[in-house]
């Protein structure tokens, strides 16, 4: 059996990915800093017949988050899909004006170390299997950054371009990535950023596997 790593599992977003890929017949490897969180995610999974699991772990620590990749490998399977999308904290969003050079420490840690020891975790099994998906996910400003959301908008730019490289450089092996820019915020009954809506826009880009950045909605939405 293969395995779906959700990196910054929740609620919303986080369980409906987990339902989706789980129903195809993936376990789902869950990873949150919230203990209890992950318990409550992984029974309710475990209560509509998907193999989960849940890993406490701190994307701003990445040898946590590599270690905790690997155990969930070795207790679920190997990772072939990897999402990346722990939601910023709102102390990232500071006005650029008032934007020191320490508060890009927490963002560029969270959107970018984080990413970038998650990739370097799964990447080795993904070669192995001789296939993968890794996909991004991000809000608006990794496109179109926004002045009273410094920290977000560097940070995601930076992850932006880190998965494009991947992109490129991994395409010849059969490993595909891509992101997925939310515009706005992930809105239960909203036709195109419901939370299940938005995890079948995941599976299609992990199944149909074309083209590095798509998006959820409307950029101005």
């Amino acid at each position: 059996m293969t395995t779906i790593a959700i990196v910054g599992a929740g609620p919303g977003l986080g369980v409906a990915v987990a339902r989706r890929f789980g129903r195809e017949g993936f376990a789902v490897a869950l990873f949150a800093r919230d203990r209890e969180r992950l318990d409550a995610l992984v029974r309710d999974l475990d209560g509509n017949g998907v193999r989960a699991r849940g890993f406490a772990a701190d994307v701003r620590r990445p040898e946590e988050l590599s270690a905790a990749l690997a155990r969930a490998a070795d207790e679920l399977g190997t990772v072939e899909v990897l999402q990346y999308s722990p939601v910023p904290h709102r102390d990232f969003m500071r006005p650029v004006l008032e934007t020191r050079h320490r508060d890009l420490v927490g963002p560029i840690e969270f959107s970018v170390y984080g990413a970038v020891a998650a990739v370097q975790q799964v990447l080795p099994g993904m070669r192995r299997l001789g296939r993968g998906t890794i996909l991004f996910v991000n809000g608006g400003t990794a496109v179109v950054p926004h002045t009273e959301r410094a920290g977000t908008s560097i940070a995601f730019a930076a992850e932006s371009a880190y998965g494009h490289l991947l992109h490129e450089r991994l395409a010849g092996e059969g490993i595909h990535v891509a992101q997925l820019v939310i515009p706005g915020a992930i809105t239960p009954g909203h036709a195109r950023k419901d939370p299940a809506v938005l995890a079948q826009t995941l599976w299609g880009l992990h199944r149909d596997r074309h083209g590095f950045r798509h998006f959820a909605d409307d950029l101005d939405a």
